[in-house]
């Protein structure tokens, strides 16, 4: 259900949990004491000043790195405690888009079935599923294209639509909309709203643009039976309920709750971010 009265929704089993992870460089300490749990088909909006450990956050929650001390699960497995074989398999369902889109020096298509090719996927499957996702990104015309005839935002879109390949289970978005024009990053935004709330996707999605922030906050997907799904806004009957904002300072986590509950907060610390 894409929304719900705040007093009818219920939690369900997360997919992603932190609990009491830390994480430190050179002595200095980036993630401190951090917990919290992301139930299936939510979406966690992570914000913050500068350096406040967000990108890193999310190198934990894969498994790119290993907390000091805490521990990380995905679907219930200790992914900080699993040797690098077993935690490649269990990243098998996984998509991560980087703040680089980083596209290897190959086609769209090829970039985008690279992975599958990895997993040893058929290629006539390999071949509907770039098809595909090239569609949901809007990508269709660039199938045979390379990374230096790409603009911007069809770039970052095959940097989605390669993460998405596979249909993975959860999405990490570091930064995705950053130095895109409004245009692209609106249309990036959709899909990733769709898939939260048409294909059940969960997600961790980090950005320091607070018109993002409201805007994946306040738009949804309605399903609509035997047609498109259609987006539409909050009203002042529903609230929802399937993502969250996420707010680190200093590595501390200091807030996670609804936007509604963001924006007015009696907190010095977020009232200097949204200064």
């Amino acid at each position: 259900m894409n929304h719900a009265s705040i007093d009818g929704w219920r939690s369900i089993t997360p997919v992603l949990e932190f609990r009491d992870v830390s994480k430190s460089f050179d002595g200095h300490t980036v993630i401190d004491r951090i917990s919290f749990v992301v139930p299936r088909g939510e979406m966690r909006v992570i914000v913050g000043p500068s350096n406040s450990g967000k990108s890193t956050l999310l190198k934990l929650a894969v498994g790119l790195l290993s907390p000091d001390s805490g521990s990380v699960f995905l679907n219930g497995v200790e992914i900080s405690a699993l040797p690098e074989e077993r935690r490649y398999d269990l990243l098998k369902s996984i998509g991560f888009v980087f703040q680089a889109d980083a596209l290897f020096s190959m086609s769209v298509a090829d970039n985008v079935a690279y992975r599958l090719r990895q997993l040893r996927w058929d290629e006539d499957v390999i071949e509907a599923e770039v098809r595909r996702v090239l569609r949901l990104v809007g990508l269709e015309h660039a199938y045979n294209l390379m990374p230096e005839e790409l603009s911007g935002g069809m770039s970052r879109r095959t940097a989605i639509a390669r993460a998405l390949s596979g249909s993975p289970e959860m999405m990490f978005y570091d930064s995705p909309c950053s130095g895109l024009d409004p245009i692209v990053s609106r249309r990036i935004m959709r899909s990733v709203i769709k898939l939260r709330d048409i294909h059940n996707v969960t997600s961790l999605y980090v950005t320091q643009n607070l018109d993002e922030v409201r805007y994946l906050c306040s738009r949804f997907y309605d399903a609509a039976p035997g047609g498109e799904p259609v987006l539409r806004m909050e009203s002042g009957e529903f609230c929802l309920v399937n993502t969250r904002i996420m707010m680190l300072s200093e590595g501390r986590l200091i807030f996670d709750q609804i936007d509604e509950a963001f924006w007015g907060r009696d907190d010095e610390r977020i009232r200097e971010y949204l200064a």
